[in-house]
């Protein structure tokens, strides 16, 4: 296959060689080798990519968008991109793994968390190809040095959205329309219930979820949230059911760690058919085309910013990382265009949280900010993250702060907080 080199690495090769001075012809030289090499390896890369679903389900569309983006920035041709769609979490997905290296793939990637186990076998079998994992947190004690491991840090803008919908919640006590009088069934004791619909009882659900509710608590301190599975990552029909179960118990807020429009669009019907004072926070894509009157934001990925690393470290000829995990620093994750009843005051608001995120004056997970039975956790908290019988003991918290998916400190991309903290209550996990 021929690749065309874009322009922006044109650039940087044109200025390599012409910024040499006369008395550096050997660093010239191996400049140019040095490019030559480049633009080799840029044209033997093709890329196998193996989803879970498609375009029509939002977070396979945010992983589409993402890999596009990142080929039209390095200049990737079409035809160096090899698609798997809807690919379910069984040995269906080692076949689509060799297939991709029998059509000559030097990168399989593949979207699940699901498709790890048969990603990993694959990896086994095939030393000279990279694979990646994409939610997997297998990688770091596989042994394998060509599986790979990454996860955006999706806490952080879960975080943010929670601030949004905590900012709704404040402007519907100030107005007077959340009081116990007027919506008693709203509360429990003095709490304000809000809802959650989650995929499965990982700890990728559990991190969201209890970031989205440190989030809004950082806004209205009283509420109690009730999580809600519906065992499966994509059931629009179960999802709605899901949704509307929350509002019957009374929720105001139905946040979702699922991937279709069903709970945000059930949160529309509740409005128009019977004038439901509740709102979407959604997740992965805008939910404002199928709930225009109630969605406030989504939290979401941008996941170029991580296709375009993996892909360019191929093309450089330089290691992936074992474990990568970026967030809103690199613009690896973000919320979703606020709608239109969203409180006033919530844009300036979400630019004042996110950039205490990004300098780190603002922790997601400060410890001070939450309760586990009853008491706060210490700096010598620790976690087993074995799935083994051999375990696999890590202190992820110090100076006060879990460190989620910290893979500066050595720890997985992957999420790994799993705690369950006072204030929220689980039900319908098989």
């Amino acid at each position: 296959m021929k690749k065309v080199l874009s322009a922006s690495l044109a650039l940087v090769l044109s200025v390599s060689l012409f910024g040499c001075s006369s008395s550096s012809a050997a660093s010239s030289a191996a400049a140019t080798a040095e490019g030559t090499a480049a633009a080799s390896s840029a044209s033997d890369l093709k890329v196998g990519i193996i989803l879970i679903g498609d375009e029509n389900e939002g977070y396979t569309a945010a992983h589409i968008d993402g890999i596009k983006e990142a080929a039209k920035n390095l200049g990737i041709a079409d035809d160096q991109i090899m698609w798997k769609y809807s690919i379910a979490e069984s040995q269906d997905c080692k076949d689509a793994a060799l297939d991709l290296v029998d059509q000559g793939a030097t990168l399989v990637i593949s979207n699940s968390y699901g498709h790890q186990t048969f990603m990993q076998e694959a990896a086994s079998e095939n030393p000279d190809v990279t694979f990646v994992s994409v939610t997997g947190d297998t990688a770091h004690n596989s042994g394998l040095a060509n599986f790979k491991n990454a996860f955006n840090l999706t806490y952080e803008s879960r975080y943010v959205s929670g601030v949004v919908a905590g900012m709704k919640l404040k402007e519907l006590i100030d107005n007077g329309t959340l009081t116990k009088e007027a919506m008693p069934d709203a509360f429990t004791g003095d709490d304000i219930k809000i809802g959650y619909v989650g995929a499965y009882p990982y700890a990728e659900v559990v991190s969201g979820y209890t970031a989205f509710f440190l989030g809004i608590q950082s806004v209205v301190e009283n509420v109690h949230m009730y999580v809600e599975y519906t065992n499966s990552w994509f059931d629009i029909n179960k999802e709605a059911e899901t949704a509307n179960s929350l509002m019957a118990k009374g929720c105001v807020i139905i946040g979702q760690h699922a991937d279709s429009t069903g709970a945000p669009s059930a949160v529309q019907a509740a409005f128009e058919q019977n004038g439901t004072v509740a709102y979407s926070v959604g997740y992965n894509v805008s939910m404002l085309s199928v709930a225009p009157d109630v969605a406030l934001t989504s939290s979401s990925n941008n996941w170029a910013t991580y296709y375009e690393y993996a892909f360019k470290s191929m093309m450089d000829g330089t290691e992936i990382a074992t474990d990568w995990a970026e967030g809103y620093e690199t613009g690896a994750v973000n919320i979703t265009e606020l709608g239109t009843s969203v409180a006033e005051g919530t844009k300036e608001k979400v630019a004042e949280v996110e950039a205490a995120i990004k300098d780190g004056s603002l922790n997601v997970f400060d410890t001070s900010k939450f309760t586990v039975d009853g008491a706060n956790l210490t700096d010598d908290f620790e976690l087993n993250l074995s799935f083994t019988d051999v375990p696999e003991i890590i202190k992820p918290i110090s100076n006060g702060v879990f460190h989620e998916s910290d893979t500066k400190d050595g720890f997985r991309s992957a999420p790994y907080f799993s705690i369950r903290i006072d204030g929220i209550e689980e039900s319908g996990a098989n």
